[in-house]
This record gives structure tokens, C-alpha cells and sequence, in this order.
């Protein structure tokens, strides 16, 4: 028999793109598949939209807001699956992605073995996802994925993940405490409890940059700084757990620079925390540095002042970019509903 694969999709406000997301789990190739649906309260449509595709293979559920860690344990322990797939409801899959790793994991990895796959950022056209490898798009033992992750400041998005069961329990269940990168810090602890990591170079998935209101947009509320300054503590636990040596030092120490412009100046509390855990692993802290262009900005302003003025341009930026790609979006899909033509990704929908 082949092994049944359980799609679990947490939902919070996401009646723009669960349609979407369902249909791209519906049109797995792989035949034995479960899609589990835990909408966390929506406030909009989501329960509405979900429930449309209610069904023996598609299972919607509903809780009272507690955040996405615990709609993903929730939707865990609803699932019977060999094989976890975690799928946020903006992101989609190409129709092959399971299928090409559980072949990937019967050829050459074990029930301990994480298979993760390329992934590509995208707005609304899925067809100009541009696929940009870097050093984690291939085999990799636990300790070195971890460093080069943290290292270079990395990540893979949960989509990219195929997890069996057996991996799964080892792990244990989402961290109900992080509200972000709660994702990091749970692949971190699969990592550290699989055997390798396995590349599966031919199985897509897309990732989309849904703007402020998703829950990895970056903004300063003190809930959010204090869970990412959690998950970078036990970001920093967890791999000095499996190997004591400069090099892993030097990682931890690149990883907590690289988001330290997130605490810096105006957290001082946090910043005194971080210092002290840089000192833990022999280093320090320097102050971080901005882009050069805002050289005259900061010598006229200040460095608070140009922070923000850093931040709220990104902001602007990218929701000018989304603006423009949402309409041409609309313009594809104008001329593909006169042409008959169909979406690609669900072509064996």
C-alpha cells in the first residue's frame, strides 16, 4: 500500500488565497492523500470559502483564536497520515511535489530522513516565481544545514518539507509560545532529530510574500520581538547541543547579528539579553549597519529615526510591487477566462 500523506493547512484570515491553496493540495498527483483545514478564528471568509471544499478527502475545521502554532498541533492530531506535509494557506505546490519526494525518500532515505525541496518567492503570478538555489538546495547532515542556515541567515519555508510520521513524534509538537518563526524553531528541532536532510531538486514549492498582514511580516509589537528573541535563544541551544566547536560559534554568532537590527537601539532590555548570549559563545554584538544610501539620513536624523524611515520605505516598496503584480494578475486572468486557457499549476486538478 502506498503511504497515505496528511496535507495540514492552518487558517487565519485567509479568504484571498485558501481557495487556491486547497486546490493546489487537491491536485497532488500522489493518490493517497488527507487535507486537513484548522481555521484559527478567521474574522472574514475563511471558514465560508474553506468549507465549500468539504469532502472524504478534504476535512475543515474551526477553533477559537489561539494562534498558528496551535491550529498546526490541532490539525496534527486530527491527521492519520505516514507523511506530514504542512502547507500555510497563502502557499502553493506544484501538482508533483509530494510525489516526487516520497519516491526521493523510497530510493534513498529512511522514516528519519527530512526531504525538502527548491521554493520560490511570489505575489500573485505564480508563473514569475523566480527559483534562486542556495547553499541548503542540497544533501546535508543535521549539524551542517544547521550551520549553514544560521550562518548565512537562511531558511526554507514549511512547505518545502515532507516530515513522516515517526520524525514527527521525535520532534514533538509546535511551540504554542512563538507567534514568530515558530515555523524556524520547530524544523530546527526535526532537523535535530532526523538522520540527513535529502534534496529533492524536482519538487516545487511557491511561497508567497503576502505583505504586512501575514504572520512573518516584520513589525515591532513587543509579542513578536519576544518570540523571535525566543526561538533565536533556542535556535542557539539546539545546535550547540550537537556539536561544541568554533565554527558552530561563529554561526550562532552571524545569526544573532543578522537580526539584531530588529531589537537595536530602541529594545534595550533585549539588546542586554543578546549581548550577554553573544558573550555565552566568546563574541559581541557590533553595532548593526545600515544600507550606505541612508548615510545622509542618519547623519541628519539619527539611527532610530533612520530605521524607521528604513522600514517604512521597504514597506512602501514592496506594497507597490505587490499593487502593480496584482493587476497584471487580474489582466492574465481577464484574457485566460476569453482564451479558455488554464492555470498550469493545477493542470492535473
Amino acid at each position: 500500500m502506498k503511504p497515505v500523506v496528511s496535507i495540514l493547512i492552518p487558517a487565519y484570515n485567509a479568504e484571498r488565497w485558501i481557495a487556491q491553496t486547497i486546490l493546489s493540495a487537491l491536485a497532488q498527483t500522489w493518490p493517497r492523500k488527507e487535507i486537513i483545514v484548522v481555521d484559527d478564528g478567521s474574522r472574514d471568509k475563511t471558514l465560508q470559502v474553506a468549507r465549500q471544499f468539504a469532502s472524504k478527502t478534504v476535512s475543515i475545521v474551526t477553533q477559537e483564536n489561539r494562534g498558528a502554532s496551535t491550529a498546526r498541533n490541532r490539525a496534527l492530531e486530527l491527521s492519520q497520515g505516514e507523511y506530514i506535509q504542512w502547507l500555510d494557506a497563502d502557499d502553493l505546490m506544484a501538482p508533483d511535489k509530494i510525489a516526487k519526494q516520497i519516491e526521493a525518500s523510497d530510493r534513498y532515505g529512511s522514516e528519519r530522513t527530512l526531504l525538502s525541496c527548491a521554493w520560490a518567492r511570489f505575489y500573485y503570478r505564480v508563473d514569475k516565481a523566480n527559483f534562486v538555489s542556495t547553499s541548503l538546495w542540497c544533501n546535508l547532515s543535521p549539524i551542517e544545514w544547521l550551520i549553514h542556515k544560521m550562518g548565512q541567515n537562511l531558511h526554507m519555508p514549511p512547505a518545502t518539507w515532507l516530515v513522516s510520521r515517526r520524525l514527527t513524534q521525535a520532534a514533538g509538537h509546535w511551540d504554542a509560545r512563538l507567534s514568530l518563526d515558530d515555523d524556524g524553531e520547530y524544523f530546527c528541532r526535526l532537523i535535530l532529530a532526523s538522520d540527513a536532510v535529502h534534496f529533492v531538486p524536482g519538487a516545487r514549492v511557491f511561497y508567497r510574500a503576502s505583505g504586512s498582514g501575514s504572520l512573518s511580516s516584520k513589525d515591532e509589537s513587543d509579542k513578536k520581538l519576544t518570540s523571535q528573541f525566543l526561538s533565536m535563544q533556542l535556535h542557539v541551544a539546539y545546535v550547540c547541543s550537537l556539536e561544541d566547536s568554533e565554527r558552530v560559534r561563529v554561526a550562532c554568532l552571524n545569526y544573532l547579528q543578522s537580526r539584531f537590527l530588529r531589537f537595536y537601539p530602541e529594545r534595550a532590555a533585549f539588546v542586554k539579553k543578546l549581548q550577554e548570549l553573544a558573550a555565552t559563545l566568546g563574541g559581541h554584538l557590533d553595532v548593526p549597519k545600515l544600507p550606505s544610501k541612508y548615510a545622509w539620513v542618519q547623519k541628519v536624523f539619527g539611527w532610530k529615526a533612520t530605521k524607521r524611515a528604513r522600514r517604512y520605505y521597504n514597506r512602501w516598496k514592496w506594497a507597490a510591487v505587490r499593487f502593480w503584480d496584482k493587476i497584471f494578475f487580474h489582466l492574465k486572468g481577464l484574457n485566460s477566462n476569453k482564451t479558455g486557457d488554464k492555470d498550469p499549476l493545477f493542470e492535473h486538478s
